[in-house]
């Protein structure tokens, strides 16, 4: 990986994204958790819902990983309040897509995963990137589940 590609890839945005990641820790009493671990890293996300009907109504996250996957959790944290399982499905959608595909990052709500784009020349960044989402979505049907 030349400099360059890691200057881009590592931008300042994603920086200052990973050093501020909202709602970090774990719910005393969750509805539901789950964790993800990405297996090519070792990066881990834990995350606990309290849902309000088919909405999140609180929210908590332990996060372990690289920069990227810190970021992307970052920018699931500043929107994930009040959200329901299908919005939250679809902004996870939208960035595996972009990810995978070169797909133009999603508008309104999940436009802020744009800054990940960088990140789809590098498909070894791609699970550690979809942790937090994925965490989320499974702590969500955990919850459904009891």
């Amino acid at each position: 990986m030349a400099d360059d590609d890691l200057m881009q890839l590592y931008s300042r945005r994603i920086l200052a994204l990973a050093s501020d990641i909202p709602h970090l820790g774990r719910l005393p009493a969750p509805q539901g958790s789950a964790s993800r671990r990405s297996p090519q890293c070792g990066s881990t996300v834990a995350a606990d819902v309290v849902m309000d009907g088919d909405r999140i109504g609180d929210f908590a996250q332990e996060v372990r990983a690289c920069a990227l996957g810190q970021a992307s959790a970052a920018l699931l944290g500043q929107s994930v309040m009040g959200r329901t399982t299908d919005e939250l499905a679809v902004g996870r959608a939208a960035l595996a897509a972009m990810l995978a595909d070169g797909t133009p990052p999603p508008d309104g709500l999940f436009a802020g995963l744009e800054v990940l784009s960088p990140a789809r020349d590098f498909p070894n960044r791609h699970a550690s990137i979809l942790l937090a989402w994925d965490a989320v979505l499974g702590a969500i049907d955990d919850a459904r589940q009891t």
